[in-house]
């Protein structure tokens, strides 16, 4: 559009556009052709589209919206561009697919690999780290399934696509508090473990009659809190 024939808040071009009435016709057959390919193409790269997606099912994913994004508004532009991107992500995505069968070491370098977040009542920093997840983070995901101090917690997985995978400590052992400071009352509900000590940041215990005034020998850290117990049944 030349600068000569922009006005202001012109009614008809903020509605529609610079294209005429006749484009919204055209415009229902390009969805309608553009969202077969954009169903069909998920339907061809397996059924994993449809459920969390890894990094490469998102990059495919997003890489298809992008391309059928703009011929559906550019009158310009036709429908033969986003279907070879289409056929050529599929493609990629089918080769990627066979390439992690075959070998686990590609699989891990495509789809990244499984951490331990939690290992027997303690939080591994450095996975945590690595992920670039905080420590209230995983207290958050324990919480939402049931957990209230690290002691029940055999194993805390962070698989390959973000999902969190728990095993529970059978039985379970004293453990950090997962319950908010600020939320006295229900801390309180939980019987404190006696001469165990947690410590704050990593979740390591220590057997002593009053609180350590040694560091941590996991993580290096100097406040200890005292470890909970479950609740009796």
């Amino acid at each position: 559009m030349k600068p000569e024939d922009f006005h202001l808040l012109e009614p008809l071009r903020v509605i529609l556009g610079d294209v005429p009435w006749s484009f919204l016709l055209e415009i229902l057959l390009r969805v309608l052709f553009l969202y077969g390919l954009l169903v069909l193409s998920m339907r061809l790269m397996g059924k994993r589209m449809g459920a969390q997606l890894s990094r490469n099912e998102m990059a495919a994913l997003v890489s298809l919206a992008a391309a059928i994004g703009v011929p559906i508004q550019a009158p310009d532009r036709g429908l033969v561009a986003p279907l070879c991107i289409a056929a050529i992500i599929v493609i990629g995505q089918r080769l990627i697919s066979r390439a992690t069968l075959r070998s686990k070491n590609f699989e891990e370098l495509s789809q990244d690999d499984i951490a331990i977040m939690v290992e027997n009542g303690c939080l591994n920093l450095d996975k945590l780290k690595e992920a670039v997840v905080p420590q209230e983070g995983i207290f958050a995901q324990l919480r939402s399934k049931s957990i209230t101090h690290l002691g029940q917690v055999k194993r805390l997985y962070m698989e390959a696509n973000g999902n969190f995978t728990l095993l529970p400590q059978e039985p379970p052992q004293p453990g950090l508090s997962l319950i908010p400071d600020w939320d006295e009352e229900f801390r309180q509900e939980y019987p404190v473990a006696p001469d165990t000590f947690a410590c704050n940041r990593c979740g390591n215990l220590s057997n002593s009659k009053q609180t350590p005034s040694t560091a941590c020998p996991r993580c290096g850290n100097t406040r200890w809190v005292q470890a909970i117990t479950s609740k009796p049944e």
